[in-house]
């Protein structure tokens, strides 16, 4: 008998299956749904030396569904706008969008739907996490889900409006790390806010370089997020100084005694920070010369919040 076939193909002939929605909604940068969840679980942890595997599992599943909607709306409202089609500089991984509907890869219809089925599952599991753990989950998930599928989406288009950072620096730093922490403790603590800090700054920064490519094409249609705001030459300063505020961050909550000494594993990072700032620094204008720096900073955040969780895990042993 011959093996069962579970792909389906378009009217082009395209082969559709998990890896192909996989690819449609960016899965290499689902390390930016895996590393608040690791910090926030390790942090639970290291203060109770138990973790609930059942809800750190069902937290990771939640985020990265809902960070697969947001990126699939984005996708698909940044066609509506005209965004990617005026977008030439897409040669790299880090700019342009999966460019699924420019190559004719699915229409933009199937990447609507795509996304609000992402979105749907991961309320289904942030349900359960609700069920048993409490409503502050529901708040901190429906916000979480709302303002990634609104930072291209009208009428917020929180992305155009200048606003796409700070809302980064909640949805994937600040709100993960909280619920990953209360799932597993029924509770908050400053401690777990603090501890969110350098992964939302870090991951706000993955954002903030990857915009220098995307710059003319986002002006050309009213995305007037800060890189456009600045201009690359000044936005390059911030750059090298959302990497400071990550690391002045967990030296603060060491100091204050908030975050364990073990913490201090997560500046081993910074050789890769120092790398992306040189590259930055240097070429922030030549941007064939600029992905160095774009995978320096996609390097930093995924090694500093691994060291980090780290340190908070053996703070416990």
């Amino acid at each position: 008998m011959e093996p069962t076939d579970t792909t389906t193909a378009d009217p082009t002939g395209n082969q559709r299956g998990v890896v192909f929605w996989l690819r449609a909604a960016r899965a290499p940068f689902f390390t930016g749904s895996l590393a608040p969840i690791l910090v926030g679980t390790a942090l639970a942890f290291g203060e109770s030396g138990r973790v609930n595997w059942l809800h750190a599992i069902l937290a990771l599943l939640a985020l990265t569904c809902l960070h697969a909607g947001a990126n699939l709306a984005n996708d698909y409202y940044d066609h509506i706008s005209g965004n990617d089609e005026v977008n030439v500089r897409y040669a790299t991984p880090f700019t342009g969008g999966s460019r699924f509907i420019q190559q004719g890869l699915a229409r933009p219809g199937e990447i609507l739907a795509a996304s609000l089925i992402s979105l749907a599952l991961g309320g289904l599991f942030g349900a359960y996490l609700v069920w048993a753990t409490g409503w502050p989950v529901l708040a901190l998930g429906a916000f979480g889900a709302l303002t990634g599928f609104f930072y291209s989406a009208p009428p917020l288009k929180l992305g155009y409006r200048g606003w796409g950072e700070p809302f980064i620096m909640l949805d994937f730093g600040v709100l993960p790390v909280l619920g990953a922490y209360y799932v597993q403790s029924k509770g908050f603590a400053a401690s777990a806010l603090l501890a969110s800090l350098p992964v939302g700054l870090l991951m706000t920064n993955v954002l903030w370089i990857n915009q220098f490519q995307d710059a003319e094409a986002d002006a050309a249609v009213g995305k007037r997020h800060w890189v456009v705001r600045l201009g690359r030459g000044r936005a390059v300063a911030w750059h090298i100084g959302l990497f400071g505020l990550a690391y002045l961050s967990i030296a603060a909550g060491i100091g204050i005694g908030l975050l364990p000494a073990w913490a201090a594993l997560a500046f081993l990072s910074a050789p890769l920070a120092v790398r992306a700032c040189m590259v930055s620094a240097k070429h922030y204008d030549e941007l064939d010369r600029l992905v160095p720096a774009n995978v320096g900073t996609i390097a930093t955040h995924l090694a500093t919040s691994v060291l980090l969780a780290i340190g908070l895990v053996l703070s416990g042993l």
